[in-house]
């Protein structure tokens, strides 16, 4: 079955629809969506398949999107869809299910397009990070991150198995997803927020096609792979 975490009215005029990342979960959007909701946003943040105790046996990118149809029934809308890393990818993925009844802002964040080269190291490193859960201790030395960013951090990742990483990995092989801007449709904008690879960023600017309309996108020097915990302001601003 399906969960997820919500903020702000139901009856707000404005929808928003968060997508997480890999090993994370529905609350790592806490600080982002509270910024939405205080500006007349209702917010709705879905679990994906193997992520906060859900459990799931297929991870394609188009199963992961399949899942979130039921946030779209009875044509709900969103004006503005944010996918962050992997659910960046997923966001992708779903252009095709979004309704054309309004204009719709899809903003994806530093997410992996192009990783096939390092699929095994980017595999290693995510394995690692589920079987040597750290504390928020840790996290907050490590990153400087508030402590509030680092207790839903720790929460995700404790949520989330091997056996999800696995499947995220070896399902999506090759892992090549730009194919999918081609397919942007007229009502939809989409905006790649891509972080700084010096920081650890791990979407490129040149995996994301050039001269595709309604597609922009921006860097964030200095800013490292998860865009919504150090630079939350650009996302409100994109």
């Amino acid at each position: 079955s399906n969960s997820a975490s919500q903020w702000g009215s139901p009856t707000a005029p404005r929808k928003a629809l968060l997508i997480h990342g890999l090993t994370s979960c529905s609350s790592s959007w806490e600080g982002v969506a509270q910024l939405l909701a205080f500006t007349g946003f209702f917010v709705v943040a879905p679990n994906l398949l193997g992520h906060a105790w859900r459990r799931g046996t297929d991870f394609r990118m188009s199963t992961l999107a399949e899942d979130l149809r039921a946030y779209f029934i009875n044509d709900t809308s969103y004006d503005v869809v944010v996918g962050c890393s992997l659910g960046g990818t997923v966001a992708l993925s779903l252009l095709q299910f979004l309704p054309k009844t309004k204009e719709v802002t899809v903003i994806l964040l530093d997410p992996p397009i192009e990783r096939e080269a390092t699929v095994e190291m980017d595999k290693s490193w995510v394995l690692d990070i589920v079987s040597n859960v750290k504390t928020t201790k840790d996290l907050v030395e490590e990153f400087g991150w508030s402590r509030h960013a680092c207790v839903l951090a720790v929460l995700g990742v404790s949520m989330c198995d091997r056996t999800t990483v696995e499947g995220v990995f070896s399902h999506n092989r090759p892992w090549s997803f730009s194919g999918l801007f081609k397919n942007i449709p007229p009502h939809v904008k989409v905006t790649v927020l891509a972080g700084d690879p010096e920081a650890g960023a791990i979407c490129l600017p040149e995996h994301v096609p050039c001269n595709i309309e309604r597609l922009n996108v921006r860097v964030l020097p200095g800013i490292s792979h998860v865009i919504q915990v150090e630079c939350p302001e650009a996302i409100m601003d994109a």
